[in-house]
């Protein structure tokens, strides 16, 4: 008697292939990664979800202190507090997407080693979960913003503001892709996520987050910068809402081919690595 099987588990054959129907049959299982996500990072703290927005708000804080009254540095006529929350805001949903998605073996190796599930099902509910807080903290740059546009203060918003969800969608695609890339090297080197974590809270001053671009001298310094395939991202997001910052079509096109790249290494070497981390981890 032939036996009828509702789901064959194949390896997959190329490295760089994403089976997305597959993915997609598992809506329900990113669903619980998500809410375990949300649950799981404030679980056990008075205040809950209002770290969402304390987290910013002290953060703007610190940067008028630090950096617009002890260091002077111009915020281009943009009010401190939209100036730096703005870009806090980016780099906070950057930067979570990596520092989370980074450890996605070493932190789910027992589930990864006992049960079978499309493993990149991990890292993309990871960022899909913190698209939440995302959320939250935009609609407080948009109270505050609302405020000081009502109170006066010039700022020009334009029809660049309609590039938001693609501007969301490659900060959480280079966010992905640095994160499963790190994930995979780090699963039999340890030492490397100590290294990563450094860089990345480097990587945070190579970022116009606390100073404008327009403070950057031309020069050897502006094209690292620039470089930095954050840094037309979080420049295109200000002056959207600003009118004032570095715009420029082939900066965020770079940052895009760069995303597509990033990804398509970061699946590589992620597909390479899930067949047989369980003997390195």
């Amino acid at each position: 008697m032939d036996k009828k099987w509702t789901l064959v588990i194949q390896p997959h054959k190329k490295l760089w292939s994403v089976d997305f129907k597959e993915i997609w049959r598992y809506r329900d299982l990113i669903t619980l990664f998500i809410k375990r996500n949300i649950i799981v990072q404030y679980k056990q703290t008075i205040l809950g979800p209002l770290w969402f927005l304390i987290q910013p708000v002290l953060t703007v804080i610190m940067n008028m202190v630090v950096f617009g009254g002890i260091a002077k540095m111009s915020t281009d006529g943009i009010p401190q507090p939209l100036f730096y929350l703005a870009g806090n805001v980016c780099w906070f949903y950057f930067s979570d997407c990596l520092n989370q998605t980074s450890s996605t073996f070493t932190a789910n190796q027992g589930m990864f080693g006992k049960v079978y599930f499309p493993r990149l099902v991990v890292p993309i509910s990871t960022v899909l979960s913190n698209l939440l807080r995302f959320g939250i903290q935009l609609l407080l740059f948009i109270a505050m913003y609302v405020y000081f546009f009502g109170i006066g203060v010039p700022m020009h918003p334009n029809v660049t503001i309609l590039l938001m969800p693609i501007l969301v969608l490659m900060m959480a695609g280079l966010g992905l892709g640095f994160g499963i890339l790190i994930s995979s090297m780090t699963t039999k080197y340890r030492d490397l996520s100590v290294l990563f974590a450094f860089i990345v809270s480097l990587w945070m001053y190579a970022t116009p987050i606390v100073y404008p671009m327009s403070m950057v001298p031309n020069g050897k310094l502006k094209t690292i910068i620039l470089l930095n395939p954050m840094t037309s991202i979080i420049e295109a997001f200000k002056y959207s809402f600003f009118g004032e910052g570095y715009f420029s079509w082939g900066a965020l096109g770079y940052s895009f081919v760069f995303m597509c790249v990033l990804l398509t290494l970061g699946i590589v070497i992620f597909n390479r690595v899930q067949r047989s981390f369980m003997d390195t981890v």
